[in-house]
């Protein structure tokens, strides 16, 4: 291994305590780029050498020829990311006068739009779960709620009985970063909660009551995987084709919410997106939407 590529990676491991994984991904990021410096500048000698010779030209050089290999623009992106910290810890250590990626930018990944389902598809899940078992009410409740407020799956499973407030109306949750944030839940989500919790949850108790809302058979938190098997299985049973996930009915909760005029500040709010950025993606879909709905409807489309 490079000399100086060895001691960065001893720092980060040691003074910034980065994951193995972590410090996995940097290493092949820059061993590649230290390949092609050295081909680059295959008759400057070895080691800080070759490096001391890049300058912005030749790093994007490089970054050209990984999109000649049909790398696609986020990985470029990331291993970019992982040489601009590689060479500010060499200018900085003064292993390096200057830092040739300083004033370089990342290729522009497309933006992808997020799938979402229907309104009648959503309707068509949210009516699978058998409310005549207690596995059912309580399947039928998360569901329910998930897509009435739009929260992320992490936030769902780890909802505490203390955190519903059917009368007011409202759930609170702790979302990114640790910011607790209150959203307004819709009536038929209030009665599925409301029915889970007198009927069915009691089912699930054994010795102890945990603090956790949603819980399994055997009394224990539900975690994410198991609620993901949980979708999986209704979608399944409701004929939809489609890959799907939890994430699926927060993305089909605020398209939908937008297409019946919801403001998108509002929107924001009860997704928990510190950018309204973020949530702009979803005008662009409706855009799409439309703009697709247009060339299939119209005479001369």
């Amino acid at each position: 291994m490079h000399p100086f590529l060895d001691e960065w990676l001893t720092y980060l491991t040691v003074e910034r305590n980065l994951s193995e994984n972590t410090i996995s991904a940097y290493r092949r990021d820059v061993e590649d780029y230290l390949n092609y410096a050295e081909k680059r500048h295959s008759d400057t000698p070895k080691e800080l050498g070759q490096l001391a010779m890049m300058k912005a030209r030749d790093v994007a050089a490089y970054l050209q020829s990984l999109h000649k290999k049909k790398i696609g623009a986020r990985s470029i992106g990331r291993k970019l990311s992982s040489i601009r910290m590689f060479h500010r810890y060499l200018t900085e250590e003064k292993k390096l006068e200057t830092d040739p990626t300083e004033n370089l930018e990342a290729p522009k990944s497309p933006r992808r739009l997020p799938h979402v389902l229907s309104a009648v598809q959503v309707e068509s899940l949210l009516e699978q779960p058998d409310e005549k078992t207690p596995l059912g009410v309580r399947d039928a409740a998360m569901m329910e709620l998930l897509y009435s407020t739009g929260m992320r799956v992490s936030e769902l499973v780890n909802l505490k009985t203390e955190d519903v407030y059917i009368t007011a109306g409202y759930i609170r949750t702790m979302g990114k970063g640790s910011k607790e944030r209150v959203i307004p839940i819709g009536e038929r989500a209030a009665e599925k909660i409301t029915g889970y919790i007198s009927d069915a949850r009691p089912h699930f108790l054994k010795k102890t009551n945990p603090a956790d809302l949603f819980i399994t058979r055997l009394g224990k938190a539900m975690t994410r995987q198991m609620f993901w098997q949980i979708i999986k299985k209704y979608a399944m049973k409701s004929g939809i084709k489609r890959k799907i996930s939890p994430h699926l009915l927060r993305h089909s909760f605020a398209t939908h919410l937008l297409e019946h005029g919801a403001d998108l500040r509002a929107v924001q709010m009860m997704l928990g997106h510190s950018s309204i950025t973020t949530t702009e993606i979803y005008t662009h879909l409706e855009r799409a939407r439309l703009a697709q709905l247009v060339k299939k409807a119209h005479p001369r489309g």
